[in-house]
């Protein structure tokens, strides 16, 4: 489902990221009260999650994160920055990671709340006291606004505690990597798949020397490369799917998917313009957006340098 509808706009087929990573959140970690109250909400689509983790310093370090959170009474008081906070003005509760307990080094002081938090809309994003922030104005995908926040003394009920225990958060967030790195792999399936889509279409509908393009080798070489690159990235997301549907441990799997389906997509988008032309380069063609919608596959839900670290880990700790 997220590679078809990826394969359209990824910010549309980025629609389910936020609500399956708080799901599987709650799933996880959550107790059965919270279960029974955010669970059936979040799948009918009554209430709409965001994920707020960066932090201005702070992107895969998320040991030094800095937002605090201090029990008073039946409340957290949360206070701290937070940025590329992705469709958080209509969200209606946040996944929000911060430090409950500042004399825990790294990531033993963080927990996770379910900060509710009302609907805001472009004349006023945050209605909410204590909570205030910005949108940040980005390269592509561009259907999802990203946004900074800026928490004082927010309140967020005690009891929206994830789990109801402090020093959990990062243990919980980590759970939740392997479907993230999958669903996105997905996405940069879909985005692969259409820059091939409108390569095709160009190469056969454009002619030069009294031809399609599609009939010059060069341009035929570009279209059966992506065609069986898409395929491969496919093929590791889709066992990677599978072994995470069977309860097997997948990092690995789940990392080089997202890796290779990141780069693939940025390939598959620079060839797709290339086989443009000059008209590649021009907004009015739709491969323009794809190319900059594609970039940002690399960076976000775990940066390819990351996932390569972590593949190399696992393959020396297999190797001894």
């Amino acid at each position: 489902v997220s590679e078809e509808l990826s394969r359209g706009w990824i910010a549309i087929g980025s629609l389910g990221t936020r609500p399956e990573i708080a799901a599987e959140l709650i799933i996880a970690g959550g107790t059965e009260a919270q279960k029974e109250k955010w669970l059936p909400a979040i799948a009918s689509g009554e209430v709409l999650p965001t994920a707020v983790f960066t932090e201005p310093n702070t992107g895969s370090d998320l040991a030094s994160l800095r937002t605090r959170a201090v029990k008073d009474g039946d409340i957290y008081k949360v206070t701290g920055n937070k940025t590329w906070i992705t469709h958080p003005v209509r969200a209606d509760v946040m996944t929000l990671l911060v430090r409950t307990n500042p004399d825990e080094p790294g990531y033993k002081g963080l927990s996770m709340l379910l900060a509710e938090k009302p609907r805001g809309d472009d004349a006023n994003p945050f209605p909410a006291d204590g909570m205030s922030g910005g949108e940040i104005e980005v390269l592509g995908y561009r259907g999802m606004k990203e946004y900074e926040i800026r928490f004082e003394d927010f309140e967020v009920k005690a009891e929206n505690l994830l789990g109801s225990e402090e020093g959990q958060g990062f243990k919980q967030l980590m759970q939740t990597f392997e479907s993230a790195r999958i669903q996105t792999a997905a996405r940069a399936i879909g985005v692969a798949q259409n820059a091939l889509d409108l390569g095709l279409k160009y190469a056969t509908d454009r002619v030069q020397f009294g031809k399609p393009i599609v009939s010059f080798p060069r341009i035929a070489d570009k279209l059966a490369l992506m065609a069986a690159e898409i395929m491969a990235a496919r093929q590791l997301s889709y066992f990677s799917a599978r072994e995470k549907d069977a309860d097997r441990r997948c990092d690995v799997e789940a990392g080089m998917a997202k890796l290779l389906g990141a780069r693939v997509a940025w390939t598959c988008a620079d060839n797709a313009l290339q086989i443009h032309g000059g008209n590649g380069f021009a907004l009015e063609y739709q491969i323009s957006r794809v190319l900059c919608d594609a970039r940002i596959l690399n960076i976000f839900e775990g940066a390819g340098e990351i996932q390569a670290q972590v593949i190399a880990r696992r393959l020396l700790e297999q190797g001894n």
